[in-house]
């Protein structure tokens, strides 16, 4: 048999398989938190003499231009960053959820912004053995403030 016809019927079982399966190749994300709250995220937040060269090389290599962006996005967040930004990363680890005030400071600093912060964080040692899971995570902490905060403010209105 011809190798290009192996591949077309190994192309079309394996599509045929995933259209009546399509749960197959998906991962159910929701069911279960990456970090519990408490003595565990606790240890993920603890910064070694190691953890923090590693940290300091990986923001000393950023290009400047990307480093300023990024400043001005923490700046639109204001004095209140830090504590927002510890507790989304909570909230994508734990699911336990940020406040109002965060995700109005989340919002208002927009997505783009929200998002280049997320890659950040988990770029940094403690947090990079979770980057590849949670892209999803993150995304659904952005949906929910920017309903909260969409909800908020259509009450206001009222």
């Amino acid at each position: 048999m011809e190798l290009k016809t192996i591949f077309m019927a190994f192309f079309i079982i394996t599509t045929m398989v995933s259209f009546a399966y399509p749960s197959l190749g998906q991962e159910d994300v929701d069911e279960e938190p990456l970090v519990k709250s408490g003595p565990e995220m606790d240890v993920v937040e603890a910064i070694s003499p190691a953890s923090q060269e590693y940290n300091m090389y990986m923001l000393e290599n950023l290009p400047p231009k990307f480093t300023t962006y990024l400043e001005n996005c923490m700046d639109k967040m204001g004095p209140i960053f830090r504590r927002c930004n510890e507790d989304v990363i909570e909230e994508i680890l734990t699911k336990k959820p940020v406040s109002r005030e965060c995700c109005m400071k989340v919002v208002k600093a927009g997505k783009e912004c929200y998002v280049e912060i997320r890659k950040l964080m988990f770029r940094f040692y403690q947090l990079k053995l979770f980057a590849s899971q949670v892209s999803f995570r993150t995304n659904e902490v952005w949906d929910r403030c920017s309903a909260e905060v969409e909800n908020s403010s259509s009450s206001h209105d009222d």
